[in-house]
């Protein structure tokens, strides 16, 4: 339905001409960052006088960029002060322009991870990834909001009932029986000459 609906083509169209005037401000600089970038790129869409919303400036940004592993990391938000730094709950204290400020990073959704922590666990959330994660890796960190209590009930522990094994006799017997059923059956398919 979208891709059949007009008013998506004149956004698309909207879009691919705003880019063209922003291509034209920016040139064909490459950025090692995306935090200059951005910065950049809001310069340019300021002297441009262009209005763009959220979604439309992060579909031009997301056409415009790709992920790099060797790139520093995204921020997401500068904290004012007073904000306390707070790694496992991905507030990470870093300098910008020579000030001492928290910030928030964007989470690489390709690196995003799921993690079942014991409901009794000592220590809660926080001891189980000092633990367990953060050795391996070190700058990961959890969102509280993105945490599901609940619990697993393994339903064939407690409600399987296995059947008891066979004893070694009663196995061979079964199998002493098969063989003289078969007994002559080749002979039979072969032929009586065979």
């Amino acid at each position: 339905k979208r891709l059949l609906n007009p008013k998506t083509w004149k956004r698309d169209g909207k879009l691919v001409e705003i880019s063209a005037s922003l291509l034209h401000s920016l040139g064909d600089r490459i950025y090692d960052d995306h935090n200059e970038f951005r910065t950049a790129l809001d310069a340019a869409i300021q002297a441009n006088r262009i209005t763009l919303n959220l979604a439309e400036k992060k579909a031009i940004c997301n056409a415009a960029s790709w992920r790099d592993e060797s790139a520093p990391p995204v921020i997401k938000k500068i904290y004012k002060k007073g904000t306390v730094s707070d790694p496992l709950h991905g507030l990470f204290e870093t300098k910008i322009d020579g000030n001492t400020v928290v910030v928030e990073y964007e989470p690489d959704t390709e690196l995003r991870d799921t993690e079942q922590v014991p409901l009794l666990e000592e220590g809660g959330i926080d001891a189980f990834l000092k633990r367990e994660v953060l050795p391996h890796v070190p700058d990961a960190w959890y969102n509280m909001q993105s945490v599901k209590l609940g619990y697993e009930i393994s339903f064939t522990r407690y409600f399987y009932n296995p059947q008891p094994m066979r004893n070694l006799e009663d196995i061979r017997s079964d199998i002493l029986a098969l063989e003289k059923e078969t007994e002559g059956l080749l002979s039979e398919i072969l032929g009586k000459g065979a």
